[in-house]
């Protein structure tokens, strides 16, 4: 069990284990020996997956409580082959570029000595470390929008420590903060000043340094911010770096995109760090050029991350989904079902969840209470109107059709969510209003009394019972009180073994122990007695004078 450490102004680390390696040319590097095991396929899953709570009697509760349950869908992660084969490339690609990165190396020693002497030079050659050759391969991830490419590298990351703090190895002191991976999302102009001043902000707030202070405040030119950045990198031991949304680059002022990626191509072939970029289909034009050139001999290629096709991938993903379901009626996944929403999504990961909880809403709102066929087709039909052209083209398969779009416009749902309110009763509409009265007067009372409810459904009580007796205690009590409070008064009142405080008080006194401190504190207070004065008087709190300078 790795150790934690909080680091002074910055976030958390572990303290270095060194595992012993299987493969030989990892064996006696301390920044490879400190990352965690390389892991088997089911490792991966067990790592990744995300299944959020779910109780099917849920399904019996009040539909405002329901509405939100709902949301619980898009906490669901469904690891799929396209995700263990990115895993797989991440864990690689990490490890690859630290072989030439040997902290023990008289080379890695020299380069840092290099990176310095060019900065105190004004020497912002980057190309000029001709002691150094990298084993860094960087690659690219592009494909549509909503296909969950930066929430599955986000959880691959998360399976790693991002900080190591290093103090000694095999008998050799070694003081040195290793930041294993660091992500940062391009910005919206494209900016090559404004990533770097992201790099140092993220930087300082991991490793509680003053980069950006030191490096972006004062009169720094772009080219010696990005050579500052990479003696950064080789001083922390940087082991990859992430760029998000890299279509920004599109939106950059003449010539800022190609120097920005011959910077990320310097990272990777000079300095050693593998550059991983992360894009829609935008990106496409920037990166067809001079930086895949750059990069042909990386070993590791560009991954492409298509939409799902309808394969076991697809029925994976949708049986992981269906068995969340807060209709009252539980309606089984069937092949119709999955040709419909496939159709509707045309396997895009984030409209077809965003599909499936719309619809569950409607049928919850409007009384139905049961999703089938052609409720899908109805709320995409009606909510799905701006990325309609886009998935008429992907329907049809015509690539002419397809190449008009270079992005796929993401579904508001919470825009949804506040236009299906208002399509039904008016009493419905009076009850969200008492809903939300209550909760400013109460922050925390429809989490209370949402738990509460959960944990008698688990023991087996009518949910319209449990709703009742837990709405009644909440209501009465004029302090705060906790879920389990809640519930065993809940239980006590349910079963009629609830016990009147009176008879509580009664009982209590018939046991007294004239020396039970509270006894002498309660007493005490009926003679206008502070505690203190109360132990005091009865021999229990001793003087100075009294019991330790007495003479022998």
């Amino acid at each position: 069990m790795s150790k934690y450490i909080f680091i002074p102004n910055g976030g958390e680390a572990v303290e270095a284990e060194y595992i012993e390696q299987m493969i030989e040319e990892y064996k006696g590097n301390p920044f490879i020996e400190a990352l965690p095991p390389i892991y088997s396929k089911d490792e991966v899953v067990d790592k990744l997956i995300v299944y959020p709570i779910y109780n099917s009697k849920e399904r019996m509760l009040d539909s405002h409580l329901r509405v939100h349950m709902v949301q619980r869908l898009f906490q669901c992660f469904q690891p799929l082959q396209v995700h263990l084969d990115l895993e797989s490339r991440i864990s690689r690609v990490i490890r690859q570029g630290y072989l030439a990165r040997n902290p023990f190396r008289p080379e890695y020693a020299a380069s840092l000595q290099d990176g310095y002497r060019m900065i105190q030079n004004l020497n912002l050659d980057l190309c000029s470390n001709k002691r150094f050759r990298t084993t860094a391969a960087g690659f690219t991830i592009i494909g549509v929008s909503g296909m969950g490419k930066t929430t599955a590298v986000n959880r691959i990351l998360a399976t790693m420590p991002q900080i190591i703090v290093h103090s000694e190895y095999r008998g050799v002191k070694f003081s040195m903060c290793q930041l294993v991976w660091l992500k940062l999302d391009c910005p919206y102009d494209g900016s090559i000043k404004g990533l770097c001043m992201e790099f140092f902000s993220k930087v300082d707030s991991l490793l509680g340094t003053d980069y950006y202070k030191k490096h972006v405040t004062g009169r720094h030119t772009v080219d010696s911010m990005l050579s500052i950045m990479s003696q950064v990198a080789r001083h922390t031991g940087l082991g990859m770096l992430v760029i998000d949304e890299i279509q920004h680059l599109k939106q950059a002022k003449s010539g800022g995109s190609e120097k920005m990626l011959n910077f990320f191509v310097t990272l990777v072939n000079t300095i050693g760090v593998p550059v991983v970029l992360i894009g829609t289909t935008k990106a496409m034009s920037v990166l067809q050029s001079e930086f895949r050139q750059a990069r042909r001999g990386s070993g590791q290629g560009d991954m492409v991350w298509e939409r799902l096709q309808k394969d076991s991938n697809w029925d994976l993903l949708m049986g992981a989904l269906w068995d969340y379901q807060w209709t009252k009626k539980e309606v089984p996944f069937t092949q119709e079902i999955s040709d419909v929403m496939y159709e509707e999504s045309q396997g895009i990961i984030d409209i077809a969840v965003k599909l499936y909880a719309m619809a569950q809403i409607r049928a919850i709102y409007s009384g139905i209470e049961e999703i089938n066929p052609e409720l899908i087709r109805q709320v995409a039909r009606e909510n799905l109107k701006l990325v309609q052209p886009m998935l008429e083209a992907l329907k049809s398969g015509d690539m002419r059709r397809i190449s008009q779009y270079e992005d796929i416009y993401t579904v508001d749902f919470e825009e949804f969510i506040s236009s299906e309110r208002p399509k039904y009763s008016s009493e419905d509409k009076l009850q969200e209003l008492l809903i939300k009265k209550k909760q400013k007067e109460n922050a925390d009372t429809l989490s209370l009394k949402e738990r509460a409810v959960l944990k008698l459904l688990d023991l087996d009580i009518d949910p319209q019972k449990a709703q009742k007796v837990v709405e009644e205690i909440i209501n009465q009590e004029e302090q705060s009180i906790s879920v389990s409070e809640v519930v065993i008064k809940a239980v006590q009142i349910l079963t009629g073994t609830a016990r009147k405080k009176t008879s509580v008080k009664k009982n209590r006194t018939e046991f007294r122990d004239e020396n039970d401190l509270r006894v002498i504190v309660e007493e005490g207070k009926t003679k206008q007695m502070s505690a203190y004065e109360a132990l005091k008087a009865k021999g229990i709190i001793k003087t100075v004078e009294n019991d330790f300078f007495q003479a022998v």
